[in-house]
């Protein structure tokens, strides 16, 4: 039996008892070959079969069968020759199986292709001259990865309600695209444009990325169509649930109509409507401070998932039970909506630049504290960034680098992508001031320095074009500030030395690059600033005076304090606890 129909008779056999409430007995699955290390990893160098094209079109067909955690799955990808090639290069997880392949419409001899460790290799028919198109359609389906403890772990999350529905969702991150699409697992391996159509029975729903194109019927099932333009591709998602939606309109001060969707579960109703309700306060704090929603002829939608979350292009993944944190809203939420313009409008060119996406993020959030209640609620949140700092490992390492080696805490920067490039950019913005900063931010995401609905693209960038593009602003060889803080792995210290009346600083830093910081001192009443141009400076401070270095708080450097608490912190974790 093909496999496509198997699937499809396995669903007509189990889906309708598992949805009734039916008992089905079930035998002991065998094991099932674990994940490549090829299907792992997410990103590296691309491989020079990836490089030749350009990946115009994906069409993506699931059938969704929750009650054998399967899909049964046809995609259908489309190319543009960059330079010539005899070979298509995509990454798919060799656990499910292909059941065909065409090139063109014309099947392909088995012979023609191989997928032993997830890197489906097709020999084309006949070299493809620069310029040249093609189309491949590859069948296949199965059993998808389960996530463990999504998102952390990526995969599929087959879950239930609690009146015992489906509830599904797909997080991918980590391992990328290729655990259940053939794609090309590259931050730079987005598609132009990606139609997903997503078919489930009739008493569950398929939200999905883009716009809805339309549901089609069919028997006891239903059909969804959804259409996205340069989606990020570990940023396109699976969700289906019998969810209820919640929809609305934003005025966007650009002049365009930006709509709003909330996909839930009925028994959450009441959270629903109380998150729904900060979508509007969302948006007009990330128009006002960065620039316009990317998606705004898409949508703004989130969807409620059985995992935390996710930044799933305009259908975030939502799981944090609509809880306000001590700030005044839901820091998931915020968190990853605002990876719409430092993610999936702005993508990093290679995993090593993810501090891109992941510190903007961060320090998206500190300044949505002030936006909503001012300068305590701001600092309090960098406060606590900074008592999370590890700097073990530079933040950037200079050559290309896969998903893992960048979030593993033992060997990679990890959380310091998060929370030490966050501290950094609070430091930058103090030393550049407010409108270079912002200006910076907008020409890194949008590409220029006037966005406005439809005068923009997403686009890749790098930790080098983030440099250029601050150096251009300012006017100003800023590449000392970044070298100190994304290439090194310490914190600059500040040496303080008292010699009778005189205060004298200076810079240090690990590898004695140079650190021209200058830095603020409060003498009794007054703020006196030392430029270190050539990393120190000395003031008089007579005796007795009051003496605060830098009391506004503008610098990121080493803290012997926080230094002392973050040892303490690790040996109460370590002590055994009383009474254990």
């Amino acid at each position: 039996m093909p496999l496509r129909l198997h699937l499809l008779a396995i669903s007509a056999a189990l889906g309708l008892a598992a949805c009734t409430g039916v008992p089905v007995a079930r035998t002991a699955a065998p094991a099932r070959p674990a994940l490549t290390a090829q299907t792992l990893s997410s990103g590296g160098g691309m491989p020079a079969e990836q490089a030749r094209v350009h990946f115009d079109h994906a069409e993506l067909h699931f059938t969704v069968l929750p009650a054998t955690q399967s899909i049964d799955a046809r995609a259908i990808l489309s190319f543009t020759a960059k330079s010539a090639t005899d070979t298509l290069l995509l990454d798919l997880d060799r656990n499910l199986p292909i059941g065909a392949i065409e090139l063109d419409g014309r099947p392909l001899a088995a012979s023609a292709w191989s997928n032993p460790d997830g890197r489906l290799r097709i020999r084309l028919p006949a070299p493809l001259a620069t310029g040249g198109k093609l189309s491949v359609t590859i069948r296949y389906g199965g059993k998808p990865h389960v996530a463990k403890k999504a998102p952390w772990d990526g995969g599929f999350v087959w879950s239930h309600t609690a009146d015992g529905q489906p509830w599904v969702a797909s997080a991918v991150e980590g391992e990328g695209c290729d655990l259940f699409w053939p794609c090309i697992d590259q931050p730079q391996g987005e598609p132009d444009l990606v139609d997903t159509w997503i078919t489930v029975l009739k008493t569950l729903a398929a939200p999905g990325n883009g716009v809805l194109v339309g549901i089609t019927d069919a028997g006891d099932s239903h059909t969804y169509h959804w259409r996205a333009k340069h989606p990020d591709t570990y940023a396109i998602s699976i969700n289906v649930g019998p969810f209820k939606l919640l929809e609305g309109n934003y005025a966007s001060r650009y002049g365009n109509t930006i709509p709003m969707e909330l996909w839930y579960l009925p028994e959450h109703a009441a959270g629903a409507r109380q998150l729904f309700g900060e979508f509007p306060r969302l948006l007009d704090f990330f128009e006002q401070q960065i620039g316009p929603y990317p998606f705004g002829d898409e949508k703004m939608g989130v969807v409620e998932t059985p995992h935390l979350g996710m930044e799933h292009q305009t259908i975030n993944a939502y799981g944090n039970r609509y809880r306000l944190n001590g700030y005044g809203y839901d820091s998931l939420l915020q968190h990853e909506f605002a990876h719409e313009w430092f993610g999936n409008q702005l993508t990093n060119a290679d995993w090593d630049d993810m501090w891109l996406h992941e510190s903007f993020g961060t320090y998206m959030q500190s300044l949505y504290s002030q936006y909503l209640n001012g300068d305590m609620d701001y600092f309090s949140w960098l406060h606590e960034l900074r008592l999370k700092l590890r700097n073990r490992h530079p933040i950037v390492s200079g050559s290309s680098r896969t998903e893992e080696q960048v979030y593993d805490e033992k060997a990679g920067p990890g959380q310091d992508i998060y929370n030490k490039g966050a501290l950094m950019l609070h430091t930058l913005r103090q030393l550049i001031g407010d409108e270079a900063f912002f200006d910076s931010i907008r020409r890194l995401v949008y590409g220029r320095p006037d966005p406005r609905p439809g005068n923009f693209s997403p686009r890749y960038a790098s930790t080098g074009d983030y440099v250029a593009i601050v150096n251009q602003v300012t006017g100003r060889k800023l590449d000392w500030f970044f070298d100190v803080y994304l290439r090194d792995a310490t914190l600059p210290r500040l040496d303080e030395q008292r010699v009778g009346d005189t205060l004298k600083l200076r810079w240090v830093t690990q590898h004695g690059k140079p650190f021209p910081m200058p830095v603020e001192v409060q003498v009794g009443d007054t703020l006196h600033t030392l430029p270190m141009s050539d990393g120190s400076g000395q003031l008089q401070v007579p005796a007795g005076s009051l003496l605060i270095v830098d009391p506004r708080s503008k610098v990121l450097r080493e803290m012997p304090h926080v230094v002392a608490y973050q040892q303490w912190m690790k040996q109460q974790r370590a002590a055994p606890r009383a009474g254990k």
